[in-house]
């Protein structure tokens, strides 16, 4: 992707089902565990560099021994950092006594992270201050071991001010306004709730305070914490949890927005946000990894028994297309056949734009994230030409001579390696003419590999949100090798709408296409709609979330996607540039075909899964119209 943006988080979380010991038997290590959360963060670290944080909780502590451990690093590279940290202690003890990594019992009275219980978080700051209290996990101690309770999540909610007021309605004062505050609280006050009623229950039975202690961390209900506090939660979440005495879940949203994954054996239960990483980590094959089902938890008790519980009643299913398109690893079975399938479907336009014109074009890709889609493109070109030649060949006849049949046959798509990606030039010039002229140079390209003013240039990127980087860099350095045209190919559609579930694209006015569509209706003096739009927006402002339509959706209605398509190429295309440009997207329809089981496409669409999406467009609207430079949410 040439836009960068920020993105949703990762989520490991590792339970060992035997003892300690049994690890040191099978691995030759008591750091097992640690050692498979280490490389099931890093194998997902595409999805948080601005911070990482892991817990660990051990079991059949005595009181008054540390069972919980925490780390949490937003340097430069937070998971070797946290790593690091947790290894120097493990060092420091083999550099007195060697035998004491292979002692259980001494390792889990001495030092951290020899416990059972694993979570680890990576953190990308969709806003905020990145700071490493803002990382996760988050804990919410108490000398109650049930009642302590360990977060990490990979979501955005909406409704945080609903769901803060709650909080102040049931007599708590919250430190902080934010929706992991907020989450980790009101899943810690039905957790109290919960250890108060089976308190009052177990000691009207007459048992002394060790059998109810005992009683409630056997029956402590985590179905019914959790369908309590997750409710009114509005929003895209994979949400993690441990409690004090070694119970844990996994909870996610409906609409399955955001990802989770898991596997089980007799030896462990995982999960994460990817699949590929669980593949990877623990030597297994994709059959033997499961989807945790949208509205369901995954509960995993401290006996070590493991299920899948239904939470929340299933929505129609609007898992992230954009987990497809670029977020997620491309290493993952089925988003590798996806996004070839997003360059393959795209091919027809492309034609069109260079006349078919095969002989005097080369394609290329922006790297890194667009290479597999341009597999895929390359993939529907071969394709054409293979029926291309088969209607030449059956056009020459019945006696065609070899020479006739060679030139036919030896028809190719020209590919090349154009566009390389260097390292970002950081500078502390203010002016903006040094400084862009450093951004420009983010991109470097090959020379020699086009025709001057003979050749077509066709590069696909995976994505284009803002389009800065195209204007700023990436069409003056293609122009530098003078084709006749510039292609710009996305395998995405226009990305027209805010993200509110996690996605840093929070404010209309960043989006080339709503650029684009507010271009075309002062070029066309529509300026009613605009003004119209901002009113009906403002007579929903108070409606609640369930009542509220997206009236932004008229913003774009009167123009077709091509129209809108030519505008960004306008936009976007420098005027100094000599080669004309056209900028292609792929269509919804394409996408869909492409992506058929996360139908979730409500930045292109403006077709929110939820009732938050809706209020949180148009209040979108709202900050643009007023130019405020502001979240919506």
């Amino acid at each position: 992707m040439s836009d960068s943006i920020q993105h949703e988080c990762g989520i490991a979380l590792i339970r060992l089902k035997k003892p300690i010991q049994y690890y040191i038997d099978n691995y030759g290590s008591a750091f097992y565990g640690v050692n498979k959360l280490h490389l099931l963060m890093e194998k997902q670290h595409n999805r948080g560099q601005d911070g990482a944080g892991v817990a660990n909780i051990k079991f059949g502590m005595k009181p008054g021994e540390r069972y919980i451990s925490r780390v949490r690093s937003v340097k430069k590279a937070p998971i070797q950092d946290i790593f690091d940290q947790i290894n120097a202690k493990f060092k420091a003890l083999y550099d007195v006594n060697p035998d004491s990594i292979q002692d259980v019992d001494f390792l889990k009275r001495n030092v951290g992270f020899t416990g059972e219980l694993f979570l680890g978080h990576l953190r990308y700051g969709t806003f905020g201050r990145n700071s490493k209290e803002s990382c996760h996990p988050f804990l919410r101690q108490n000398n109650w071991i049930t009642r302590n309770l360990v977060v990490a999540g990979n979501f955005n909610l909406t409704n945080v001010d609903e769901l803060f007021d709650v909080l102040l309605n049931v007599g708590q004062h919250p430190k902080e306004k934010s929706d992991t505050v907020t989450v980790l609280e009101k899943i810690g006050h039905f957790l109290d709730v919960e250890n108060d009623e089976l308190y009052s229950d177990f000691k009207s039975e007459g048992l002394s305070n060790d059998e109810v202690y005992a009683k409630i961390a056997d029956e402590i209900g985590i179905e019914k914490i959790l369908k309590k506090a997750s409710e009114d939660w509005d929003g895209g979440y994979t949400m993690a949890g441990l409690l004090g005495h070694g119970d844990a879940f996994v909870l996610r949203d409906p609409s399955g927005i955001r990802p989770a994954f898991w596997f089980e054996n007799d030896e462990v239960c995982v999960v994460a946000s990817e699949r590929p990483a669980l593949q990877t980590a623990f030597n297994i094959q994709v059959e033997d990894v499961n989807e945790l089902t949208p509205g369901h938890a995954l509960i995993i008790k401290k006996d070590g028994s493991v299920k899948e519980t239904l939470i929340n009643e299933p929505n129609e299913p609007r898992k992230c297309s954009f987990e497809r398109i670029y977020f997620s690893r491309g290493s993952d079975k089925d988003i590798y056949t996806e996004r070839k399938a997003l360059g393959k479907l795209i091919v027809p336009p492309v034609l069109e734009t260079i006349n078919h014109d095969l002989d005097n074009t080369v394609f290329s890709f922006i790297p890194n994230t667009a290479e597999i889609s341009f597999y895929g493109l390359v993939k529907g070109l071969d394709q054409h030409l293979n029926e291309k030649k088969i209607a030449q060949i059956q056009a020459l006849g019945s006696n065609p001579t070899e020479e006739e049949i060679q030139k036919i046959i030896r028809q190719r798509a020209r590919i090349e390696k154009i566009a390389i990606k260097d390292a970002k030039l950081r500078t502390f010039i203010t002016q903006d003419d040094s400084r862009d002229d450093l951004v420009s140079h983010i991109y470097d390209i090959t020379y020699g590999g086009i025709r001057a003013n003979e050749d077509n240039l066709v590069v696909i990127d995976d994505s284009i949100v803002r389009g800065t980087t195209l204007r700023k860099s990436i069409f003056k350095i293609l122009d530098r090798l003078s084709p006749k045209k510039i292609v710009i190919v996305s395998s995405a559609p226009q990305i027209r709408y805010p993200d509110c579930y996690g996605i840093d694209m929070a404010k209309l006015g960043d989006f080339i296409a709503f650029n684009a569509a507010i271009a075309l209706i002062k070029d066309r003096n529509m300026e009613n709609v605009i003004d119209e739009v901002y009113h009906k927006c403002l007579s929903q402002v108070d409606l609640p979330k369930e009542e509220v339509v997206n009236f932004v959706k008229e913003i774009y209605s009167p123009f077709k996607p091509e129209e809108i398509s030519a505008k960004i190429s306008e936009l976007l295309t420098p005027k100094d540039m000599n080669a004309p440009v056209e900028i292609v997207f792929q269509s919804i329809e394409n996408l869909h075909k492409a992506c058929p089981n996360n139908l979730g496409d409500w930045y292109f669409t403006g077709n929110y899964p939820t009732p938050g999406g809706n209020k949180v467009v148009n209040k979108a609207f709202i900050n643009w119209k007023e130019d405020r430079n502001e979240r919506a949410y």
